[in-house]
Order: C-alpha cells, then sequence, then structure tokens
C-alpha cells in the first residue's frame, strides 16, 4: 500500500458536470466474489476504507487520458475517474482493464457496447469498419449526414471516431475550412459547422487533443462560427480571442510549455462557455470529455506555477512593494485570485501544499497591504483571495492575525480591516459586507478550531478576539442606539432609535446575526461582554424600529440568550427591566398577527414551558397587568399559573415536602415510575380539584397507627391543606355571586404565612408597565425580596374583600 505507483485519487463527476473528489487511495485489481468477477479496489491511504468497488465490465468503454488518467461510466449519468500519481501505475491498471475485456493496452479507449436490437448490433459487427467519403467540397454534405447518423447509436459512433482518428481527417477538414472561407461558400461552412459539433460529440481524448492543438484551434473555433441558424451573419469568435483578449503576463513566465498550456485552457474553456452551442439533456452526457479535459489543464498549470519559485517570488515582491504603481498591482491581484480560483480543481493534499506555499511566501501581508487601498476593485479581489484561504485554513488565519497582534496596533490589525470594510461598505445592498461575515463567522466558529496537547486555539483566539477586535464590531451598533432614559426613572431602556435608514439598519442586522453566533457559541467570553458592556439593553432599543427585520433580529437576539437559561443572564435581565420594550414591542404591534406577535409569544412560552422561575416571577410581578387581556393564546395565563404555584410552594414548604412524601411511600409501587394518572395529579392546580374532592382517599377509623406515630405526621399537613383549600373555594363561591352581571375582573393570589388573600387588580396603568419605581416600597423589584404585599380592604358590591397593593 505504500507504492506510490498505485496512488490514485477517485473522482465522480456531479450533476453540475463539475469532477468531485472523493478521497485519495491505493489502486489494485482482482476477483471479488460478491461481483463474480475482476475488479478495481482503491482504499483510502487514510484508514484503509474502500473508496471505490467496481467490475470490469466487458461492455463498459474505459478511455486513459493524459498518461495518468483513466475515465470511464458506470451507469447513465454516473462517470468515474482515477487519477494516478504516477504514469507507470496507470499503465499497469490500463493492461488489467484491457486484459479483462481482450483489448491491445497501446489503444486508448476499449470498444462500447450498450442495449441495441439484435439485427443493429449484428449488422455493425459484421461491418469491418466505418469508410469515410473522400474529404472534399462536393461531399461535405454527404458526410455531415454521416456524422448525424452516427451520434445515436455509441457503436457507430465508435467507428467514426476510430474512422476520423486513423486517417488525419480533422487537418483535411479544416484546408476545406479555409478554402470555403476564401470562397464564401456558405453552404458548405454549414456542413462545416455540423460536422465539427458532430466531432465535439463524440467524446474522444485524442480527437481532442488535435483539435485544440496551436495550429488548429483557431480554424475549429471558425468552423463553429457558421452556424446556419445565423445564417449569413456568423459570429466574431476568433476576432474577439485575436483582437479583444489579450494574454497579460504581469510577470513573465519563462516555460513555453506553461505558456502554451495556458492559452490552451483559456480557449477551450471559451469554447465551452461561447462557442459551442448549449447542448440538450442527450448532448450534455457526451461531452464530459471536454470537462474532463479543461480540468487536469487547469491541475496541471497549477502544478507547473507552484513548482516555479522563481515566479512566486517576483510575484509577491511586486505586490508588497511600495513603488509597484496601482495598476500593476491591480493585476498582480487578479492573477493570484485567479491563481487561487484553479487551485480549488487541486486534491486535497496538493491544495494544502499549495496554500502553505503561499503562506510561506507572505501571502496574508500582502494581502494586508492590498486591502488598505483606496481602489474598490483592487479591495474586492483582494478580499475574494481572503475568502480562499478562510475556507480551506482558517487555522492559518487565526495565527497569523495573533502573531500580527503582538507587534501593531490594533487599528491596523487584517482581521480589523476586515470588520473595517464591512462596516463601510458602499453596496446598497451590502453584497461585500454579507460575504466578510461569513468570513467572520468562520474565524470565530469554535468547531473548526484545533486543540493540541500544549495549547487550545479556542481559547487564545477567542481571547484576542474579544480583546482586540469586538470592541470595532459592535460600534456601529453603540453609535446607532441612544442613551436617553425614561423620564420617570422607571428603567434604563434607551427611549429612542435613530435608525431609519435602510442600509443602516441592514449592517445593525448582520452585527446582530453574528453576536447571536457568538451567543451561542462563545459561553463566557460573550457573556462577560454583554454584560460588562450592557449589550442587551442597547440592542433592545431596535424592537422599535420600522424595519422589521432589525427588529425580529433584535427579538432574536434576546431569545438565544434566555434560551441558554443561565442564571447570570437572567439576573441581567431582570436588574435592568429588560423586558419591558418587549413587552412594548408586542402592545404596540397591536392585535396584528405578524412575525413580531408570534416571535414574542414564543419567547414567553418558552419561559413558561421550561419553567425558568426567575424570569416568571420578573415577567408576572411587572408585567401582569398590561398582558392578562390576552386571551388569544393561554401564554401569559400560564405563566401567572406558573407563578402562583411557585408562591403556593414557598409559603407551604411543608406541601411540598408532602408531596415528595407521597410519591416515596403512599403511592409507590416496587421501582415502577408513576402513572401517567398519578403524575397529572400531583401536577394539578389546586383550583382544578371540585369542591369537597379529597387529596388523598380517606381512611376509615380503623387505621392502625404504627409506632412512632407515622400515620399522624403524615395526614398532618394534609388536613391543613384541606382546610385551606375549603376556606379558598367558598371565598371564590361568594365572590362570584357578588360579581355575577359584572365583567370578571382578574385575581392575584399572595400568601403571607399560612393565611390565604384574594386581591382584585385594577386595569393596568397607562404610565407604566409595572408598578412603582425600582427602589419604591412594595414595589416588586424593591429591595425587600419575598416580603408580602401589604393588606388592605377594596369594597366591591356590599362587600369588603382583602386586596394586596
Amino acid at each position: 500500500m505504500t507504492d506510490t505507483r498505485r496512488r490514485v485519487k477517485v473522482y465522480t463527476l456531479n450533476e453540475d458536470r463539475q469532477w468531485d473528489d472523493r478521497g485519495t487511495g491505493h489502486v489494485s485489481s482482482g476477483y471479488v466474489e460478491r461481483l463474480k468477477g475482476m475488479s478495481l479496489l482503491v482504499r483510502a491511504e487514510s484508514d484503509g476504507s474502500l473508496l471505490l468497488e467496481s467490475k470490469i465490465n466487458p461492455n463498459t468503454a474505459y478511455q486513459k487520458q493524459q498518461d495518468t488518467l483513466i475515465v470511464w461510466s458506470e451507469a447513465e449519468n454516473y462517470d468515474l475517474a482515477l487519477s494516478f500519481q504516477e504514469k507507470a501505475g496507470c499503465d499497469e491498471i490500463w493492461e488489467k482493464i484491457c486484459q479483462v475485456q481482450g483489448k491491445d493496452p497501446s489503444v486508448d479507449i476499449t470498444q462500447e457496447l450498450v442495449d441495441e436490437s439484435e439485427e443493429e448490433r449484428f449488422d455493425d459487427m459484421s461491418s469491418p469498419g466505418l469508410e469515410l467519403p473522400p474529404c472534399e467540397l462536393g461531399r461535405l454534405e454527404e458526410l455531415a449526414e454521416l456524422v448525424a447518423s452516427s451520434l445515436p447509436s455509441p457503436l457507430r459512433r465508435e467507428k467514426l471516431a476510430l474512422a476520423v482518428e486513423n486517417e488525419g481527417y480533422i487537418r483535411k477538414l479544416l484546408e476545406l475550412f479555409r478554402q470555403c472561407e476564401d470562397l464564401e461558400n456558405a453552404d458548405g461552412l454549414h456542413h462545416l459547422y455540423e460536422i465539427v459539433k458532430g466531432i465535439f460529440l463524440l467524446n474522444r481524448t485524442a480527437l481532442f487533443e488535435v483539435m485544440f492543438s496551436e495550429e488548429c484551434i483557431m480554424d475549429v473555433i471558425g468552423c463553429l462560427e457558421h452556424d446556419p441558424v445565423l445564417g449569413a451573419a456568423p459570429r466574431r469568435h476568433r476576432d474577439f480571442l485575436t483582437k479583444t483578449a489579450r494574454f497579460k503576463e504581469v510577470i513573465p513566465i519563462g516555460d513555453p510549455e506553461l505558456r502554451a498550456k495556458i492559452h490552451q485552457t483559456y480557449r477551450v474553456q471559451y469554447i465551452q462557455d461561447m462557442v459551442l452551442p448549449t447542448p440538450s439533456v442527450f448532448e450534455e452526457n457526451m461531452l464530459s470529455t471536454l470537462h474532463s479535459f479543461i480540468f487536469f489543464n487547469k491541475v496541471e498549470i497549477v502544478g507547473m506555477l507552484q513548482d516555479d519559485e522563481k515566479f512566486l517570488t517576483d510575484l509577491f515582491a511586486q505586490l508588497t512593494d511600495e513603488a509597484t504603481d496601482d495598476d500593476k498591482r491591480y493585476e498582480l491581484v487578479n492573477f493570484l485570485k485567479e491563481f487561487c480560483a484553479f487551485s480549488q480543481t487541486l486534491q486535497p493534499q496538493n491544495r494544502e501544499a499549495f496554500f502553505k506555499t503561499l503562506s510561506n511566501m507572505g501571502i496574508l501581508p500582502a494581502l494586508e497591504v492590498v486591502l488598505g487601498m483606496d481602489d474598490v476593485q483592487v479591495r474586492g479581489a483582494a478580499t475574494d483571495i481572503f475568502s480562499y484561504l478562510v475556507e480551506y485554513n482558517p487555522s492559518m488565519v487565526r495565527e497569523f492575525v495573533m502573531q500580527e497582534s503582538q507587534q501593531n496596533d490594533d487599528d491596523i490589525l487584517l482581521i480589523n480591516l476586515i470588520i473595517e470594510h464591512m462596516i463601510c461598505d458602499t453596496d446598497p445592498e451590502l453584497g461585500g459586507a454579507v460575504q466578510l461575515m461569513g468570513l467572520l463567522r468562520t474565524l470565530v466558529d469554535p468547531e473548526n478550531m484545533l486543540a493540541t496537547a500544549n495549547k487550545t486555539e479556542k481559547t487564545e483566539f477567542l481571547s484576542f478576539f474579544y480583546k482586540h477586535c469586538m470592541h470595532i464590531l459592535s460600534a456601529p451598533l453603540l453609535a446607532n442606539t441612544t442613551d436617553d432614559k425614561l423620564s420617570k426613572g422607571e428603567s434604563s431602556i434607551p427611549s429612542t432609535v435613530c435608525v431609519n435608514d435602510f442600509q443602516t439598519s441592514q449592517l445593525l442586522a448582520l452585527i446582530l446575526e453574528l453576536l447571536t453566533f457568538c451567543v451561542e457559541h462563545h459561553t463566557y467570553h460573550i457573556k462577560n461582554y454583554i454584560i460588562n458592556k450592557d449589550v442587551l439593553r442597547r440592542v433592545l432599543v431596535l424592537t422599535a424600529s420600522q424595519h422589521a427585520f432589525l427588529a425580529l433580529c433584535a427579538l432574536r437576539f434576546m431569545r438565544r440568550i434566555i434560551g441558554l437559561k443561565d442564571e447570570f443572564y437572567n439576573r441581567y435581565i431582570i436588574r435592568n427591566f429588560l423586558f419591558e420594550p418587549v413587552v412594548k414591542a408586542f402592545l404596540n404591534n397591536g392585535a396584528r398577527y405578524n412575525l413580531m406577535n408570534s416571535a414574542i409569544i414564543e419567547m414567553f412560552e418558552y419561559v413558561r414551558v421550561e419553567d425558568v422561575k426567575s424570569l416568571t416571577a420578573h415577567i408576572v410581578e411587572n408585567y401582569w397587568k398590561a398582558l392578562e387581556d390576552v386571551n388569544y393564546v393561554q401564554t401569559f395565563k400560564g405563566l401567572k399559573l406558573r407563578y402562583e404555584q411557585q408562591r403556593e410552594r414557598q409559603d407551604n414548604p411543608k406541601l411540598d415536602s408532602m408531596r415528595s412524601i407521597l410519591r416515596n411511600h403512599r403511592f409507590r409501587r416496587d421501582a415502577r415510575t408513576l402513572d401517567d394518572d398519578e403524575e397529572m395529579w400531583f401536577n394539578a392546580d389546586e383550583d382544578e380539584l371540585e369542591d369537597g374532592e379529597a387529596v388523598v382517599p380517606p381512611s376509615d377509623n380503623k387505621t392502625t397507627k404504627t409506632s412512632g406515630g407515622e400515620n399522624e405526621d403524615l395526614m398532618d399537613p394534609i388536613s391543613k391543606f384541606m382546610e385551606r383549600k375549603k376556606r379558598k373555594l367558598q371565598g371564590k363561591k361568594c365572590m362570584n355571586s357578588c360579581l355575577s352581571g359584572r365583567q370578571s375582573p382578574s385575581f392575584k393570589l399572595s400568601f403571607s404565612g399560612s393565611t390565604t388573600k384574594t386581591s382584585l387588580s385594577s386595569p393596568p396603568p397607562s404610565a407604566s408597565l409595572h408598578p412603582g419605581s425600582p427602589g419604591s416600597p412594595g414595589s416588586p423589584g424593591s429591595g425587600a425580596k419575598g416580603s408580602p404585599p401589604t393588606a388592605v380592604t377594596t369594597k366591591v358590591g356590599s362587600s369588603t374583600y382583602p386586596t394586596g397593593t
């Protein structure tokens, strides 16, 4: 398995006709019992897993390309390729394939057979070969008809390709093309168009090598200019390639073979994209070899440039030289961008070596220089190069910026330049800012950070980022929210929003999206920043924005924080009354059923379902009067119910312990868990019990007492509980009778010791969402935590009821 001759890369052709890399391994051939025949096996060099197991079928056409490639199709629209590291290994496997199929290893393609009628197959196989008519002007129509009739049959296509190749027919056809152009023979030019297009669809590498040679390629393009559909107005592709398109050597290329390969690849790519007509579904599958030709040409170009140390040294020297003029630097950056784009065709291990070479040459310091230029186009090209580096190896970029921070100020750090370009994007749609935000998100994502025995990249980089970069990232957010406090001092939420223009709102939404990502993935770093800088308070100002998407971003930010169920965050929210802007936004939204309405209700529903006790108490104590009339969902009444259950448990610890005793003793059946009915009984609210219903089935007088009075101790809290329940239910019936015919008020239950007080809450005041100021006596937010409200009396009708302030 260490033999480099058999080292290969496995490729598959995807739906977009692009080659996907499936892994690197070592290929072998052998008999596979399951497949009942000789097969090609590729095992991964990393873990020995099976990357490929393909039976060598006698009817499958295998193609050998460029000495190190073997390409074939296993099924319709499923093409495979093996790219060998060495030519010798490719030759060995090719001989095995030809041996199984009974072919001469000197051929570049084995005969292809598909399902045809028996008569057609017999006729084709019995004929010795395809005879082409003489290559003359008068026979062009006959040749065009022959090509068109051969394309539907794979066997006849193969025979036609062999005939064209063996007789050197392409050069003869191109000679006729020059004659037809000189004679302005339109019919002959139209026939040549059909013939050359048909030769492309033969999908044969040997023919492409002739057609794309330096002496033939421009004439081939000329043949494809005379589409019969265009009539007497042919396209001028050759004029574009020779007069408009110019090859610029920003750095002189000394290798003539490399220069010729670059020219060829550009022209073939142009043929594929611009000259050839859009292929039909049938024809698309017949151009796979053309795709492969371009793909592997790019691989070869990148490899040759990477091996030219003098070329790369000169490139980066001129790119970072202050004496280089702006036009020259622009050309250098564009070349480097195209160079990186070509590298996407490399195998992973070769791509890693490629980017390592660029890093050693100083690509990141060079990008830092270029990003500091005023030219927008140059900065855009540099951003594209930076994206290639971040997407492939973010750790390399992180290591560079951390080392850079030890020598430079924060303002000129590479990552801060990226943030500044994002903030200052002049595009109304912020296309560049969106791209840069994606790169920043990749850089701060802990999922792609490395951890070694000596250091943890996550800890080091996040500490660096929050110290040197976060203040720049959040600057627009802090600058676009005001510090004006409400006049009554009831909260510290800013009262107005300065964000009205669409572009600024888009930018703030992008920043909030990244901060929300940080909340989810950065734990204590972002927690310290939010609490110390009071970020959430500033963010919630944006819930009043006229742009709904920005208000929703602010809500999503708070929702992520609440979703962590972190008491540090919860205390911060409670201390600063940060639910107030949310409730205001909900009330201002009115009866509209939209995303704002749903998002806010979902936030409160999460608090209720997850039973976040501190937030539940805070919401009910401060905002219940503003929310009690919302009846189309049960969320807020459910929160009130949760709150009352919490208060009851706090004021009746014996009841809570009694329930624990019941679970552990009276209703325990062996090792089973509680039945659903029992669990519902324990979780049911006390108000749901019918009048006179026993909490525990009454025991008869003959109950035997155990030593120590165990049953007596057990029933004592139950008796007290039942007595309180009866008093409460009687009071409720009396209240309902007194208020019959009037609108039902809301009730607020509070407990003081063992005495129950029922209060009639007044309509919500218009001045504030929560009663009293945070420090006023008797307010929920006052310092006396857990103290019961002061009892006063309120007259309703002819009855007097105790109520709380």
